[in-house]
């Protein structure tokens, strides 16, 4: 039986700091599955998923938990095995002038439809034609069963032409 490790870490952004904990999970066994890696604000932030034999969980746990020493701020926290989720995935797109608040009103929508995001990449970029700053993300969310997706799409889009927002939706195959 596996066993999967969620570790996220933070530290000064230098060479190497992939390699280290690529190194302790090499040397446990440990298989590297998903990972989101950024330079943000002058750190160094990542997430990994690793899979490691159940005999190995220690070991890996406790070379991970090492790396502190070397200026990382780690978690390393035990995922669960077991049954995937269930329920419709969509893939949803949106692009707004920037402003504070976008996250937490897209995010109560979801929240009030019961989905869940699996999966956000979002950025602050300059608008091509006016230089302005905007708010682009990509989300994975995943509906219950007894939701549909088409009052989901209707009340963020609701939502959209309240915030001057683009929306796109479409289910993931």
């Amino acid at each position: 039986m596996n066993i999967p490790f969620i570790v996220t870490l933070v530290g000064e952004d230098r060479p190497g700091l992939v390699n280290a904990l690529a190194e302790c999970a090499a040397a446990s066994g440990a298989n590297w599955l998903d990972s989101s890696m950024a330079h943000l604000a002058g750190k160094f932030a990542g997430i990994v998923r690793l899979d490691v034999a159940a005999a190995d969980a220690d070991r890996l746990e406790a070379a991970l938990r090492a790396l502190s020493s070397a200026g990382l701020s780690l978690s390393v926290e035990r995922g669960a095995s077991g049954a995937a989720a269930s329920g419709a995935v969509i893939r949803m797109e949106l692009l707004a002038h920037d402003r504070p608040g976008i996250v937490r009103d897209i995010s109560a929508v979801l929240a009030q439809h019961g989905a869940s995001i699996e999966r956000m990449d979002s950025a602050c970029e300059s608008g091509s034609f006016s230089g302005e700053a905007m708010f682009r993300a990509e989300l994975e969310l995943r509906v219950p069963a007894g939701v549909s997706p088409a009052a989901l799409q209707a009340a963020l889009e609701a939502l959209a032409n309240e915030l001057m927002v683009d929306l796109k939706l479409e289910a993931k195959v």
